[in-house]
């Protein structure tokens, strides 16, 4: 594979030079198919560069990026399939976000005891930092008001996995980084919708108690289900079987509130309170067959990453082509604006962290977890309310740049031990 992957690198810049000299000949009609096989190439290719492996997501993203933009009418529909409908897109992100729960274990939670006040250090600043400072850049460069509230929304969600990695390559305090991110995604159905609320209401409609189902749905449920897989994993036998039993009997009823809802028999708060009870079924009914899937074929907890991958990179996708025309008029100032409030989060992460007594080592492990933000949250989020190209553009632009930067901040910071 390795022969094959350094082939895919040297094809790329080949690759990249035909297309140079095509363009300034004129030929423009072959650049957009040599343009997707260039990035194509480039992102298995870079595999093999030591220096460069660490950005192979990252390449994948921008390949994503550019699909959408280069072939946008083809990331409508497939088959008569809406790329963009409401139950497709929230299918995808529970499984984005039960790929991610997998590499959360139920132990993680035993962390806050010896880390309360990083805990505390890192949400407050999290929730503060990230919020205020999109609001912030909303009101000096003027956004429409949809891509304005998509800009606060990514500010107002939850930190993701990938504050984890980098402070793992950092060698920052990964425990700490793993209880502020499960504790932040907890905290994110109440403080999302809240934050959303008070800095973008007036930008969109704001459905505090809707939003916060959504998120509900999007985030909890799927975690909840990969909790209950690390839970079996550790179970005795007796235990296991109990909960295959207890599946069943729920996957009965998921059927029974399915027929409810389909037929009308139930409508307003108490429709919604049975699709909720649905879905806490339904995440222990993945969980169980999740556990039963894995005694038959254990390499599957090495596959869910890559598929987590491959969902947010059908999001990036959709909400490029959806959002394509948008991203021309304002894409370059989205970038700007996306390396503003990442860095923000840096900076304002580290040193408030100091400020609190905080060691450099923790600091630095706050740092990561304020500035990267959970794009594939924010981009369910847009795609469940139907507005992925306007309130979901943000987090397209901004989730290749949080990858971008952490990757090279953790490198930086990994080549400099700290004294505490």
């Amino acid at each position: 594979m390795k022969v094959v992957f350094k082939t895919c690198l040297i094809l790329s810049f080949l690759l990249l030079i035909t297309g140079i000299v095509l363009w300034f000949s004129g030929s423009h009609d072959a650049l957009r198919p040599l343009a997707i096989v260039t990035i194509v190439c480039f992102a298995l290719g870079i595999k093999e560069v030591e220096a460069l492996k660490n950005y192979q997501y990252t390449a994948w993203i921008m390949t994503a990026v550019l699909l959408g933009m280069l072939y946008p009418e083809s990331f409508k529909s497939w088959g008569g399939v809406n790329l963009r409908d409401k139950t497709l897109i929230l299918i995808i992100i529970q499984f984005v976000m039960f790929g991610m729960g997998t590499h959360i274990k139920v132990k993680d939670f035993a962390g806050i005891g010896s880390t309360g006040k990083g805990v505390l250090v890192g949400l407050f600043c999290h929730f503060s930092v990230m919020p205020l400072m999109g609001f912030l850049l909303t009101r000096i460069f003027h956004f429409d008001p949809e891509i304005a509230a998509g800009i606060i929304l990514i500010g107002s969600c939850s930190s993701g996995l990938a504050s984890n990695v980098m402070v793992y390559l950092a060698k920052g305090n990964l425990v700490l980084s793993v209880v502020v991110t499960a504790m932040a995604t907890l905290a994110a159905p109440f403080l999302t919708p809240l934050l959303m609320k008070l800095l973008a209401g007036t930008l969109i409609q704001v459905a505090f108690v809707g939003m916060m189902m959504e998120i509900i749905k999007i985030v909890l449920i799927p975690i909840g289900a990969a909790l209950l897989y690390d839970y079996l994993k550790n179970a005795n036998t007796f235990v296991v079987n109990k909960s295959r039993i207890i599946a069943l009997v729920l996957l009965f009823i998921m059927i029974g509130i399915f027929l409810l809802i389909k037929n009308g028999a139930v409508e307003g708060a108490l429709k919604e309170s049975l699709e909720i009870v649905g879905f806490v079924f339904g995440a222990y009914v993945m969980g169980v067959l999740y556990h039963g899937a894995t005694s038959f074929e254990p390499r599957l907890d090495t596959w869910m990453p890559y598929i987590s991958m491959m969902g947010i990179i059908y999001f990036t996708t959709v909400t490029t082509a959806a959002g394509r025309d948008n991203l021309l008029k304002v894409g370059g100032l989205l970038f700007v604006v996306s390396v503003i409030h990442n860095a923000s989060g840096y900076f304002f992460g580290y040193w408030l962290a100091r400020l609190f007594g905080m060691s450099k080592t923790d600091a630095r492990t706050i740092a990561f977890e304020v500035g990267l933000q959970n794009g594939g949250m924010a981009s369910g989020l847009a795609g469940t309310m139907g507005k992925l190209g306007t309130v979901g553009l943000p987090a397209a632009v901004f989730s290749p740049w949080m990858n971008i930067s952490g990757s090279i901040l953790a490198n930086f910071w990994r080549k400099r031990a700290v004294d505490q």
